[in-house]
């Protein structure tokens, strides 16, 4: 009789991570992503070897309290269970703000992980064209994420802040109160509810930010 197949295995974890490459949009004043092979088996060489060249603040990342404050901590001191275990899902359907009353009817916890969805999540990551009028945290938002005691947000577009208001200010009352800040998701397949959390950034010493792989899977 011939072999039965094996089912493949079907992991239940979402990637929500927006994958780099050359066209992966980014704020104006940084860097295009450049992903080149320097060394190649099509040249005959013995394996591939690949540079990649970018801000550390593009696609998606994560910021350190040092992004925004002198003598903050960098990415290398953030605590694992920031970024590690159970996380809540919220979509806010305003188109230009996350506002304090979109936040007051989730009853925000003390230590909570809380990623936003917004219509970023569908429109901004179609193309390389940074989308300038992004849905934001209006720093009334984030003043109000500091009161509640949230340990980590995250947002589906390249900052908490906007690109015309609040984008200092946001990012000023979040890492000055030490909380975790992952930009760039993509929430498009991503039903809201709860989720088991797992995002590492990279290990980037003393620095401001660095990339991440984000998955979430359903509680």
């Amino acid at each position: 009789m011939p072999a039965k197949k094996k089912k493949k295995s079907v992991s239940s974890w979402i990637d929500v991570t927006a994958p780099l490459h050359a066209g992966t949009p980014h704020w104006p004043d940084q860097p295009d992503v450049k992903l080149e092979r320097m060394i190649s088996m099509d040249d005959g060489a013995v394996c591939n070897v690949s540079m990649l060249h970018m801000s550390v603040h593009t696609g998606t990342h994560m910021d350190a309290p040092l992004h925004f404050v002198a003598d903050g901590i960098g990415m290398d001191q953030m605590p694992l269970d920031a970024t590690i275990g159970p996380c809540r899902v919220v979509e806010i359907k305003d188109k230009e703000s996350i506002k304090v009353k979109h936040l007051e009817p989730l009853n925000l916890r003390r230590g909570e992980r809380l990623l936003i969805k917004t219509i970023n999540s569908k429109r901004c990551w179609q193309d390389s064209r940074f989308v300038e009028d992004f849905v934001y945290i209006s720093q009334d938002a984030a003043a109000y994420m500091v009161k509640r005691g949230i340990l980590t947000v995250g947002v589906d577009y390249l900052s908490v802040g906007g690109f015309f208001k609040d984008g200092i200010e946001t990012h000023h009352h979040l890492l000055r109160a030490c909380v975790w800040i992952i930009e760039g998701l993509n929430l498009a397949k991503v039903k809201p509810g709860k989720y088991d959390l797992n995002c590492l950034p990279l290990k980037t010493l003393n620095c401001d930010g660095a990339p991440a792989r984000v998955l979430l899977k359903p509680r």
